[in-house]
């Protein structure tokens, strides 16, 4: 794995969801003192603005899989001082956080990504503090409209995700809207 190739890719201004990233952040709403996960945070170049959204008194943890993503994001974030960011190891099925101990989870253009959906969101609902918020990023999957190598690529599309995260114990808050973003939809949930 190439990382100065993934670097390219992920954070390059043509990508909509880099190129709108401090927007993205700001409507989140987060707060001082909040504890966010950013899951599957690839490169870290949203945990790295989600660090500085929460402040010095919260906290980001950085989940991956990719040994080759952690390792880069220990790097990064040594390299610029943030330490206010975990960066952990993740599995394709538990986040491995603690009960009750994240306000925020985070999944931007990961969700299709998931191999088992149903057990990340319940190790996800367990992570979260009650009323809780996960919010996702992912690609409009609309025949006609989105272009075919994404049609391949992602899975299922947005009325299916939300049904999913739905039956997992989330309430659905609201589909945020971000002046720029228009290949992907923002969707706010709740924990039960």
């Amino acid at each position: 794995m190439d990382i100065g190739e993934w670097t390219e890719r992920f954070e390059g201004e043509s990508r909509e969801v880099y190129a709108n990233r401090q927007a993205i952040v700001d409507a989140l709403g987060l707060d001082d003192r909040e504890r966010v996960a950013d899951v599957g945070a690839g490169t870290g170049f949203f945990a790295e603005l989600l660090a500085k959204a929460v402040g010095q008194n919260g906290l980001v943890w950085a989940l991956e899989i990719s040994p080759k993503f952690i390792e880069h994001m220990k790097e990064r974030f040594a390299k610029a001082g943030i330490e206010n960011i975990e960066v952990s190891e993740s599995t394709d099925r538990s986040t491995g956080l603690a009960e009750g101990s994240i306000d925020m989870a985070f999944i931007c253009d990961v969700y299709h990504h998931f191999e088992y959906p149903n057990d990340m969101l319940l190790s996800l609902r367990h992570a979260l503090r009650d009323r809780g918020e996960l919010v996702i990023i992912d690609f409009e999957r609309i025949p006609g409209k989105t272009p075919e190598w994404l049609l391949e690529h992602v899975r299922a599309g947005k009325e299916v995700f939300r049904a999913e995260i739905e039956r997992a114990g989330f309430y659905f808050v609201e589909e945020v809207e971000v002046p720029g973003i228009e290949d992907n939809y923002i969707l706010r949930f709740r924990r039960k």
